[in-house]
């Protein structure tokens, strides 16, 4: 049974090349982006950067850094799951101080759920376990089209 509502992942909310200096200047273009796109209220900003700085979100696996940020539901207008794939590495701080050091992120996956915080925990945990196969993880950044990537991602959920 799939943990992961697949539907919520759309090619408009795919990104690759994405630029940005840190964790800070994604949040505030990511936030521009998916307001111009209806999917989060005014208020998104503020949160996700307020929950990023109290709960970290950047992971290191073996082959690659992957940041799954997220914010509660009242900043949501109509529930997503954007995959962000940055020109070059995006240091986030890590989860849980899981390593001693900024996650080089080359992967983010932003979580924007209406659903009840357990949801929310097992597609995170989904994710992760994604992360933790590196065959899976490989397929997946090797993809260079908006519908390969969730095709990779979302045949593992």
């Amino acid at each position: 049974m799939s943990q992961v509502d697949t539907s919520l992942f759309r090619p408009e909310l795919v990104f690759f090349d994405f630029e940005a200096t840190d964790e800070w200047d994604f949040f505030a273009k990511m936030s521009d982006t998916l307001k111009e796109k209806g999917y989060v209220r005014d208020s998104w900003h503020d949160a996700i950067c307020a929950r990023e700085k109290s709960f970290p979100t950047g992971l290191q696996f073996e082959k690659i850094g992957v940041a799954i940020p997220h914010v509660d539901p009242e900043n949501i207008v109509k529930p997503y799951i954007a995959i962000i794939k940055p020109k070059a590495p995006i240091d986030f701080a890590p989860m849980a101080d899981m390593v001693d050091h900024p996650v080089h992120t080359e992967l983010i996956i932003n979580l924007g759920l209406l659903a009840h915080a357990e949801d929310q925990v097992a597609v995170l945990q989904a994710m992760m376990g994604i992360f933790m196969d590196e065959e899976a993880t490989a397929e997946i950044m090797s993809q260079d089209t908006p519908e390969g990537i969730i095709d990779a991602i979302a045949k593992r959920c």
